[in-house]
């Protein structure tokens, strides 16, 4: 890895560096989308989701290149609405929350629901009690979906995963959807994604007819990264190589320093 930390796949599938400066030029601001993963991708990671800082000059960078972009900037993430509005608190982005169960398309608009239907109760309270296994599992109900985080009891992992199989054994019909990610184990009702999220906003303005590009690091980042090719955007992927995408961040710190030579190239 470079310093700059970022790497682009050659022709021949090798991993190669790639310099920042170089490819920022690339990035059309003007004619582009930006699609920001947050967990991982924008922020690292701590011990709950509560924890995670929001560096102070993040938020600068965001507004102004949301105001470059003519308001297509968008986080996109598995955190509802309201808790990304909490982290980035006064200011607001467009969202895409939960999964792609809502979306805000613009800092002054209402938060809208995107089809997606919520967790039934019942099936909700099956899973939040697997929690009760262990006392370092946090349980955080999102509305439309259940996530059980363990990083602060990572040994309880197969447990949880398998729990959830035995209730999902008991319920073949039901409509859910268990989404692995990093030391948490997500439930939701099927039927929405990310990528579903992504491709809603893709059809409103100020995103439409825009070249989208996602920054993602995680396992439901996957989904976006899959449709990107139908909207002939880019994707890269952060602290791990993905299938698909075109290049590699070593990290968060590499984001934030990437948006930020973007924006001061614009």
């Amino acid at each position: 890895m470079s310093s700059h930390g970022v790497k682009q796949t050659a022709p021949d599938g090798r991993s190669m560096d790639l310099d920042l400066a170089a490819q920022l030029p690339a990035i059309d601001l003007d004619a582009c989308a930006l699609l920001l993963d947050i967990d991982g991708t924008l922020l690292d990671f701590a011990p709950t989701p509560r924890d995670v800082k929001v560096p102070s000059g993040l938020v600068p960078t965001l507004g102004g290149l949301l105001a470059r972009t003519s308001g297509a900037l968008a986080l996109v993430s598995g955190r509802s609405l309201d808790d990304i509005d909490w982290m980035f608190a006064p200011e607001r982005f467009p969202s895409v929350g939960g999964h792609g169960a809502e979306m805000r398309l613009s800092v002054d608009s209402e938060a809208v629901a995107t089809h997606a239907p919520p967790m039934n109760a019942d099936l909700k309270r099956r899973f939040a009690a697997i929690a009760d296994q262990h006392s370092g599992i946090l349980l955080e109900d999102k509305g439309y979906s259940l996530a059980l985080h363990f990083r602060r009891a990572p040994q309880a992992e197969n447990a949880i995963y398998d729990a959830v199989s035995a209730i999902r054994a008991e319920l073949p019909n039901a409509p859910i959807e268990v989404l692995p990610g990093k030391f948490v184990c997500e439930i939701k009702h099927s039927g929405f994604t990310k990528a579903t999220g992504v491709r809603e906003l893709m059809t409103h303005e100020p995103f439409k007819g825009r070249r989208p590009v996602f920054l993602g690091d995680d396992v439901t980042d996957e989904t976006v990264f899959a449709i990107m090719p139908d909207f002939d955007g880019l994707s890269f992927s952060v602290g791990r190589r993905a299938q698909g995408v075109a290049g590699q961040f070593s990290g968060p710190d590499h984001v934030r320093q990437w948006l930020a030579q973007l924006l001061a190239r614009a």
